[in-house]
């Protein structure tokens, strides 16, 4: 009798060490998802289009950063990294003004 209380016991302790864990890894919405597949498809196609401007904006701010530091070595008139990069300035700006 008694070891069938230990065993209960620790079936127990078991079944609320997994249930915390399933709780930290949000498995009901999980089960949620799996249940309802449009909403997990919606949920997907959202954060897909977030990722993807977050992505567009980062670049566009990298890239002005970088074009920046490029003028700022420009003028500064390095003798063969000045010449490099000033061709690829023009480069860029004659293809901005070709766009508009």
């Amino acid at each position: 009798m008694a070891k069938d209380n230990h065993l209960i016991s620790e079936l127990c302790k078991k079944v609320d060490n997994m249930s915390l864990k399933m709780e930290k890894m949000k498995f009901v919405d999980y089960v949620y998802f799996l249940e309802h597949p449009r909403k997990m498809l919606w949920a997907n196609f959202v954060s897909g289009l977030a990722r993807g401007f977050g992505i567009a904006i980062g670049f566009t701010i990298l890239g002005a950063i970088a074009i920046y530091f490029l003028n700022i070595i420009v003028k500064i008139n390095l003798p063969y990294i000045g010449q490099f990069i000033s061709d690829i300035v023009k480069i860029v700006q004659s293809s901005s003004r070709n766009v508009r």
